[in-house]
C-alpha cells in the first residue's frame, strides 16, 4: 500500500518546495510515500477552461489504475479534524489499496475525474493557492501518522 500526491504542474515556490520535501523526507518513516507532477499544458492560453480540465483529467485518470482509491482535494469534499483525518486514513489504509490524493489545475477536476473519484476531503472552507495546498496536505498526512503512531507532534 502506498500513497500518492498527485498535483498538476510544479510547484515554482523553492520556500514551499523545502518545506514540502522536508515533510516528504518525515512521511518515509512512516508511509510508501510518493509526490507526482503531472506537467502544465502547453498552450493552455489558447484552451477554453473546458478543454483545460478535460485534458487535466484525461491526464489525472491515465496516472491511476483500477484498483486505486481515488480521492480528491476539493472544495466541496468533506472537511476533518486532524484526528478525525487520521481515523479516515486509517480506515482506507487498512483496506490495502494504494490512495493517490488529487490536487488538480487552477479550474478544477473534468465531470471524468469527479465521476472517477472514491471520495473528496477539503482541507478549508477558504481557498488557498493549489501551490499552498500541497503543502498544507503534505504536513497533515504527517500529523496523521504520528497522530495514528501515538507520537506527540499533534497536541489536544
Amino acid at each position: 500500500m502506498k500513497i500518492t500526491l498527485l498535483v498538476v504542474g510544479k510547484t515554482t515556490d523553492s520556500r514551499l518546495v523545502a518545506l514540502i520535501d522536508e515533510y516528504q523526507q518525515r512521511l518515509k518513516h512512516y508511509i510508501p510515500f510518493e509526490f507526482v507532477v503531472i506537467p502544465e499544458l502547453r498552450n493552455a492560453k489558447n484552451m477554453t477552461l473546458d478543454l483545460i480540465k478535460q485534458t487535466e483529467g484525461e491526464l489525472i485518470l491515465r496516472a491511476v489504475t483500477p484498483a486505486t482509491d481515488l480521492i480528491l482535494l476539493d472544495e466541496h469534499g468533506k472537511e476533518f479534524r486532524s484526528i478525525e483525518f487520521a481515523n479516515y486514513l486509517q480506515k482506507k489504509m487498512s483496506a490495502g489499496r494504494d490512495i493517490v490524493f488529487v490536487v488538480g489545475g487552477a479550474f478544477g477536476f473534468s465531470q471524468q475525474v469527479y465521476d472517477r473519484a472514491n471520495g473528496k476531503v477539503s482541507l478549508s472552507q477558504m481557498t488557498f493557492s493549489h501551490q499552498m495546498i500541497r503543502l498544507l496536505f503534505t504536513e497533515q498526512l504527517y500529523r496523521a501518522m504520528t497522530i495514528l503512531r501515538g507520537e506527540p507532534y499533534h497536541h489536544e
